[in-house]
């Protein structure tokens, strides 16, 4: 039978595994195994032990199949869903109207997870090409879903790219994991959901009279905003908000600034209108001028088009103050929770983020949300046909389900 004691050793494993994979990434890249790594190896080491010895008998790794239930088979379904934005969406480098959206279900003895793929525009992906590759995906010999690492590696194996499609299958087998364990990530991964911070509210680029409409209409709901800037009118928007609301604002470029000491001088200006922090200033192809910004900026830089996945943050770690994690980009819940690990090994600010998305991939990121220091997780708000019911704003504040997996329910 499935005890208590085999479901905290199953979770504990689940969240440390994290730690060890970051631990080989480390010694591969630094070509040792000091500092951070050898901490986090000596700290998983010692989890294991105490969980030895607490227990009277040797951890395991958790096998659904041999603790009494009836072997299973995994099966995938999918289908495509276009998201409607209640408003055009401006940023520096597009406008629209909806994002193409794939709808994912897996489902284990009688228990389905729900994943979700969202590809605006500069991801690369599009419905056509998610289909494609969720259709290579095999589960069939996967008889245990709680084979997390192996069947996730597998998917991931599959093709170089595809993060958006590798997420929705990550995101649906976790929420089935968690389902079968009755437990939401945030408690698996051992945060506490109080922790959760506010999230920011985004309003793209505009005129005058959309933008204060856009800021009247949110400001008493939100405890910061989200701005995108990167155009010639970025001081318009600021002002323009500024007349309605004296609320915190984080502004995101989106690579839209040329010149790096223009950059510079916005962000003084930017931290007298009461910006606390910028996102990704110049192209991420220009990495030095980017890393200059951050050497002189008086506020935090986040990296987000500069990053992806684990790979990126090591390289980014003196060009930046800190980094925005999407599962879309990174493949996943697996993967945002090891960057999450080796962000903060680094001394790294971490900021939670969404695409436009139902509540389904915005619950999945939110999971994490404990355990940073800003979150921008509204794109299930940004839309008018979400599907589910999972984490809600309150206040202006993260509110975590304690419902299991992701927390959602279809609505």
């Amino acid at each position: 039978m499935l005890t208590r004691r085999n479901f905290l050793k199953t979770a504990t494993l689940a969240a440390i595994g994290s730690g060890l994979t970051i631990d080989k990434l480390f010694a591969a890249q630094t070509g040792s195994v000091g500092g951070s790594s050898a901490l986090t190896g000596n700290m998983n080491r010692n989890l294991m032990d105490k969980m030895s010895t607490a227990g009277g008998e040797s951890p395991t790794l958790f096998n659904i199949n041999s603790n009494g239930l009836n072997a299973g088979r995994l099966q995938m379904t999918f289908f495509p869903y276009e998201l409607k934005l209640e408003h055009v969406f401006t940023v520096a480098t597009n406008s629209r109207t909806t994002t193409p959206d794939v709808q994912v279900e897996i489902t284990f003895d009688g228990i389905t997870g729900y994943g979700e793929a969202s590809m605006p525009p500069y991801l690369g992906e599009s419905t056509q090409s998610v289909m494609t590759f969720l259709r290579k995906v095999d589960l069939s010999s996967f008889n245990d879903p709680f084979q997390l690492e192996e069947i996730l590696t597998y998917v991931d194996s599959l093709s170089p790219g595809d993060t958006a499609a590798k997420a929705a299958v990550d995101i649906a087998m976790h929420d089935l994991v968690g389902k079968m364990l009755g437990a939401p990530w945030y408690r698996i991964w051992g945060f506490d959901a109080a922790k959760a911070p506010s999230t920011t509210f985004t309003i793209g680029i505009d005129t005058p009279d959309v933008v204060r409409q856009k800021t009247l209409e949110c400001a008493d709901r939100f405890n910061i905003l989200k701005v995108k800037v990167g155009r010639d009118n970025d001081k318009e928007m600021i002002t323009t908000i500024r007349s309605v609301t004296n609320l915190p604002i984080a502004v995101d470029a989106n690579q839209g600034w040329t010149d790096k000491h223009y950059a510079l001088d916005m962000i003084h200006w930017l931290k007298e209108q009461g910006v606390v922090l910028v996102e990704q200033p110049m192209s991420k192809t220009r990495p030095d001028d980017n890393a200059w910004i951050t050497a002189h900026s008086p506020l935090p830089v986040f990296a987000d088009e500069s990053l992806q996945r684990l790979k990126d943050i090591l390289p980014l770690r003196d060009a930046y103050n800190g980094i925005n994690i999407k599962l879309m980009k990174c493949t996943g819940m697996r993967e945002a929770h090891k960057m999450l690990v080796m962000a903060r090994a680094l001394n790294m600010k971490v900021m939670v983020g969404c695409m436009t998305e139902t509540s389904c991939a915005t619950s999945a990121a939110a999971q994490l949300s404990p355990a940073v220091d800003f979150a921008d997780l509204d794109g299930n708000l940004l839309i008018t046909n979400d599907r589910f019911r999972g984490m809600e704003v309150v206040k202006g504040r993260i509110t975590l389900p304690d419902r299991p997996g992701i927390g959602v329910v279809k609505l």
